[in-house]
């Protein structure tokens, strides 16, 4: 969590939403990054796990991630709950829960919404320093 805070902090620096996300093989190896960059490639999509998982997915050679979990600073919206599911990771790791668009636990289970095995998730990892780096983004902009 603590590579995905860095490069959270690396898109804040950059006026992007801090989030940050990697994919991390069986054998503990990051196969992909990513950093949210919707505001840099002008991309709805382009979300820190979007680009994480098309990463991993050139670096391993396969769109499917069965052996891969993705670790990501905020909990992931349903857009990116879809990626995850397509990309069939085993599990999801996140910092800080998401009240207003969380689709792992928080506002839906997006996760849980198709036939077959769902990824296992674990939330608030980090907690505290992923929430106040995106409170302090905020804060920023609104003041």
């Amino acid at each position: 969590m603590r590579e995905a805070l860095r490069l959270a902090r690396k898109a804040a620096e950059a006026g992007e939403v801090p989030v940050g996300a990697l994919v991390v093989d069986d054998a503990g190896a990051v196969v992909g990054s990513g950093r949210n960059e919707t505001e840099t490639l002008r991309d709805p999509s382009a979300h820190a796990e979007v680009l994480a998982l098309r990463r991993a997915a050139v670096r391993v050679g396969n769109h499917r991630l069965g052996n891969c979990v993705l670790v990501v600073t905020l909990e992931p919206c349903l857009m990116c709950a879809g990626a995850i599911r397509e990309a069939r990771v085993r599990g999801v790791v996140y910092g800080a829960r998401d009240e207003r668009a969380g689709a792992v636990e928080s506002r839906l289970e997006g996760l849980a919404y198709a036939d077959g095995p769902a990824p296992w998730h674990m939330g608030g990892v980090e907690s505290g320093p992923c929430a106040e780096l995106l409170r302090a983004f905020f804060r920023v902009r609104r003041d």
